[in-house]
Order: structure tokens, then sequence, then C-alpha cells
């Protein structure tokens, strides 16, 4: 039996590349470096399945100009605003993600930006790190408390209910919540959460304000200027969901005149490249799209799309599906 072409994008656990290796013939990225539009064309066009990341745009001239081979983009990771979904339904390519298995870890580091950005951890790190630190003092580094502060969650899915309870059981946190459809009454009781019933609502009212919604031209700049001055000057925002729904430079203005107190990114808008300003604000915690980044996650995904390429060559739906 022929075994379907695949192409992975970049490298994966090695747990996960030798699972591909038994059902796949595969062609591995061995420099590990997002591949160009015209490397995207030739996959698509030489594959019977492309495995993408967040790194990779799949747009509709990379898929209209490649005359696609490829019938199933197998997506390493839950989000998928960077595949036109429409342009792959056209060309007849169905589209999977891995959903679930990641929540818990991107929850984890919702926290941990939490408390970096309110207890002011990296500018401390930086002190020490640098010989800066001349010793305790009573005013040094001041930061602000997290427990029993109030937490507002825009996007309201797995990932967002999972920060929602370490939120309120974990740290005694009052939590709102919006959401785009109606929260089930069950969730809001198992999470801890109150519905509010617009994102204007929940960010004057907020302590922290964490992101979890998905990316797309919907949601672009869905924080912008004047969302941002709804915040408490007191207020920390937290994205971990995409980046292009924060306006990047109306917030490197709200953190440059302290019209909200600090900011805890792990996504970015135009990754790996980061605005200059934005690196340059102290009140700023900027990790590097780490949410998932646990060896039992990113292996939990890659074995996530290998049972959807199974699934979709054997002839069965696969439980994935997006398109």
């Amino acid at each position: 039996m022929i075994k379907p072409k695949v192409v992975i994008t970049r490298r994966w656990p090695k747990a996960v590349e030798a699972a591909l290796v038994e059902d796949f013939d595969v062609t591995f990225n061995k420099q590990d470096r997002a591949l160009t539009a015209d490397e995207l064309k030739d996959a698509v066009h030489f594959a019977d399945a492309v495995l993408p990341t967040v790194t990779d745009r799949i747009d509709a001239r990379v898929l209209d100009d490649a005359n696609p081979r490829t019938k199933i983009l197998a997506n390493y990771g839950v989000g998928y605003s960077h595949i036109d979904i429409d342009s792959a339904r056209t060309h007849g390519i169905t589209v999977t993600n891995t959903p679930d298995v990641l929540s818990e870890c991107t929850a984890d580091l919702t926290l941990t930006l939490m408390l970096m950005a309110a207890r002011r951890a990296s500018e401390g790190e930086r002190e020490v790190k640098t010989g800066a630190w001349s010793g305790w003092r009573p005013t040094h580094l001041l930061g602000s408390k997290v427990s029993g502060k109030t937490l507002g969650i825009i996007g309201f899915g797995r990932i967002g209910q999972e920060v929602a309870k370490r939120a309120h059981h974990g740290f005694g946190m009052r939590v709102l919540a919006f959401n785009r459809s109606p929260i089930a009454q069950d969730v809001l009781i198992k999470t801890g959460a109150e519905s509010v019933a617009s994102i204007d609502e929940l960010l004057p009212q907020a302590d922290f304000v964490s992101l979890h919604c998905p990316g797309g031209a919907a949601n672009k700049h869905l924080i912008d200027c004047r969302r941002l001055g709804l915040m408490r000057e007191s207020a920390f925002l937290i994205n971990t969901a995409r980046g292009e729904v924060v306006d990047e430079r109306a917030l490197v203005q709200a953190l440059t005149f302290e019209t909200i107190a600090g900011a805890g990114l792990d996504v970015f808008n135009g990754e790996p490249d980061v605005l200059p300003e934005l690196r340059s604000c102290e009140n700023a915690v900027l990790l590097p799209h780490l949410g998932s980044a646990t060896l039992e996650t990113r292996e939990a995904m890659g074995f996530r799309v290998v049972q959807n390429l199974k699934d979709f060559f054997e002839g069965r739906a696969p439980r994935d599906l997006v398109a």
C-alpha cells in the first residue's frame, strides 16, 4: 500500500514524528524555520496532506497558485486564523485542528503572566541578573495583589473556563466572563464566573483582563484605543489568544502613559517580530508564544493530528473537523 505523502512544516516532538513515519511518507522541515509562501505552495502542490502551525500563512494566494494536491490541512494547534478556510473549502481541502489538549497549559501560562505582571517579576529578575539590585527596601518594586481581585475574561471557551477555575477557586477572584454565545448556567457555576452582556461592560470592572477569543479579521484590534481607555488605571491586560486581537500601538501608548498598569503578552501581531516600542515597555511582560509549551501538551497535540490524518485517509470523518 502506498503511504500518503505528508509535509510537516516544523519539527515536532520525536515521539510524534516517529508515529507519523509508521503510517505516512513524511517530508520534514529539517531547518525548523517558518516556510515561505513559495515553499508552502510547493508543499500543497506536492503532498496529500500538509501539517501547518500558527507560523504558516496558508491564504487564498498560496492555494490558488499551487494547483493543490493536498486534501487535508491537519493544523497543529487549536487556532486556525492563519488558514483561509473559505479558500480551503473552494479547493475541496479538509481542515482540522487540535482542541482540548492545550487548554490546561495555556490557562497555567495565563496565570503565570498575571502574577508576573502584577508582581513586577520581570523587572525584578532583570535587576538581579544585571547586578543592579541594591538590596531589600520597603518601597522597592511595589506591585499589585492578585488574590481577591476581579478578573474579566473575554472568550469563554475551554481555555477561558480553565483560567476562571484557577482564578476563582485558587485565588479567590471574582470572575466576569463575556462570550459571543450564551454561557450555560452549569458552566458558570462550575467555574465560579458571572456572565456580562458586553466587553464594554466588563472592562471598567476588571483588575485583570484576559483574552481567550479567536483571532482573524472579525476580532482584529478588538482591544483598541477606545477599549483600553475603558480599563482601570490599575488594571492589567493579558493576552494568550492571538496577537491581532490587540492594537499593539494603542497598547504601547496605554503602557507608556500608564493609563493601565501593565500587560502580560504571549502572542504578538507579526510574530516573531515585536514592536521595538513594546519591547521597551518596562511594565510589559513578554513571552515567546509559550502557551502550550510543555512536552506533554505538544506531544498530545501531535498525536491528535496523527489521529485526524488516520481518520481522513481511512475514510472516516476526522474528530477535529474545522472545514
